[in-house]
């Protein structure tokens, strides 16, 4: 069985918060089971890293747990979070602060060798 698993961020983005709790939730279910977890953020999903970007978003009304309460939940898993450089270096200032549980840029061919890989599984949102 495939304990890897790679997850891409590209539709769940700070103005569709309804569509950003299920990665983070699957996310920490799948490294709870003892997986490797990766979040890939691509295009604008990379605005989700930015401090203070996720802390009020929440992905219905009347839930008090945040979008970042998600992902800093996951990473306190040890998810490792994963940004595209090209989309980090057009959509976030070099003047802002990123969250605490960024792990990293990385090239748009980082998912796509995990999603080659077979010892990795790969979820898309």
């Amino acid at each position: 069985m495939r304990q890897k698993l790679a997850i891409l961020l590209w539709n769940a983005t700070i103005d569709r918060p309804q569509l950003c709790a299920t990665p983070f939730v699957h996310a920490a279910a799948a490294a709870s089971l003892d997986a490797e977890v990766e979040i890939h953020f691509a295009g604008p999903t990379v605005r989700l890293l930015v401090d203070g970007a996720a802390a009020n978003l929440r992905p219905w009304p009347g839930m008090d747990t945040s979008i970042h309460d998600m992902m800093r939940q996951a990473a306190n898993l040890d998810v490792k979070f994963l940004a595209c450089a090209m989309a980090m270096n057009a959509l976030v200032g070099k003047e802002e602060k990123l969250i605490p549980e960024y792990s990293g840029t990385v090239g748009a061919s980082a998912f796509v060798q995990r999603a080659l890989d077979p010892e990795w599984a790969t979820l898309t949102y």
